[in-house]
């Protein structure tokens, strides 16, 4: 987690292609809480675009595929993730 949240998110967050085609960016680390099961996964990991195309310009992007991929083996099985494409409705929202 720590890896994940103090070296691997600001690496991410420091290519300009964020800026340009990422939404969103949300990292999720499940917590042991009484009355749940035992988390399945060590993270959960949310990145929104506008559009596939987006997505797709984004990690083919030099950038991202010479500083950020090369450092995703450090903290997770990139053998066994799942990845999933989602439309997101939000139901409610803060203030």
């Amino acid at each position: 987690m720590d890896y994940h949240k103090n070296k691997h998110a600001p690496l991410f967050c420091s290519i300009p292609e964020v800026e340009l085609y990422v939404r969103k960016y949300v990292v999720n680390h499940p917590i042991v809480a009484e009355g749940f099961p035992k988390p399945l996964y060590d993270a959960v990991v949310e990145i929104s675009f506008d559009s596939f195309e987006d997505f797709n310009t984004f990690f083919a992007s030099e950038n991202y595929l010479t500083k950020v991929h090369p450092d995703e083996p450090k903290f997770f099985d990139t053998s066994n993730y799942i990845a999933m494409a989602t439309n997101e409705t939000i139901i409610k929202a803060g203030a």
